[in-house]
């Protein structure tokens, strides 16, 4: 039995990209080849008649290396300065490669009271629908031009789950620069197990997650399991798998045994807002 046939027949589908998916690891410049393929994935789902939302990460990174800045910033202001700088970068990137490609891009900036707010969300619902509906493809980051502690994600791992729940799709999956779900950190441990379906998310689970994190980006692999809780509690499926090769989306919708499949498990008392307090 495939346990992933059906896939095929997802609508609707978020699709994060993290910022080491979009970037050379050597100098930190934007990795125009990868962009490109990864919006020609995006533009094939699309006109195979899906419904495709794009999460993606890289706006400070690309502020940072527009202005020459060496290290990532640590102050607040100047992460702000830098993310404002390379989202305008970024979208005009994207947007360009987009229109070669007959697509509608659009943008969405987020913020934690996006979510909190009842009014507001149902606004961010309601412009993701209508988006949608005009065939757009919508590509949504935190806005972190005027994000604070307070009002922050802290990474896209966890935005892409809440606009998955928010949308009610049926399927998101997390591209990263790693493999999927081990048992432990395959980097420091040979021994560790590939973990290729999961059924439901336990504790057992959660800690084992803890001590397979990824260094790069904000989000390690707790993150990501969280956003499988969010996800596969909303009613949609989640995978991890290896952005080093956008051409797995395809193969991925195409229902090949990649990355690590969670299955939905729609809880009839999910609340989005339950999710958000808890941070």
């Amino acid at each position: 039995m495939n346990l992933r046939e059906h896939l095929k027949n997802k609508k609707r589908v978020v699709i994060k990209v993290g910022t080491s998916s979009l970037t050379h690891p050597e100098t930190g410049m934007m990795d125009l080849i990868k962009l490109e393929k990864l919006v020609r994935e995006l533009s094939d789902l699309h006109n195979q008649g899906k419904e495709v939302i794009l999460v993606s990460s890289g706006a400070i990174a690309v502020g940072r290396k527009t202005i020459g800045m060496k290290e990532r910033p640590q102050k607040l202001e100047l992460k702000q300065a830098c993310a404002s700088i390379g989202q305008a970068r970024l979208m005009m990137i994207y947007q360009k490669l987009f229109m070669e490609y007959n697509q509608i891009a659009s943008q969405i900036l987020m913020t934690k009271n996006t979510f909190i707010n009842g009014e507001n969300r149902i606004n961010a619902r309601n412009t993701f629908e209508t988006l949608l509906s005009l065939g757009a493809i919508p590509i949504v980051n935190e806005n972190d031009t005027i994000s604070t502690y307070e009002i922050r994600f802290g990474d896209n791992d966890t935005l892409s789950a809440i606009v998955t729940a928010l949308v009610e799709a049926d399927l998101l999956i997390l591209l990263s620069d790693i493999d999927g779900l081990f048992t432990d950190d395959p980097n420091k441990n040979p021994n560790a197990e590939f973990i290729e379906y999961v059924d439901h998310i336990d504790r057992d689970l959660e800690k084992m997650a803890k001590g397979a994190a990824s260094d790069v980006g904000t989000g390690g692999m707790s993150t990501k399991l969280y956003a499988a809780q969010i996800a596969t509690a909303s009613g949609a499926e989640m995978i991890i798998a290896n952005g080093q090769d956008m051409g797995v989306i395809h193969r991925i919708m195409d229902g090949e045994p990649i990355g690590t499949l969670f299955k939905e498990n729609r809880t009839e008392d999910f609340y989005l807002i339950d999710y958000l307090e808890e941070d």
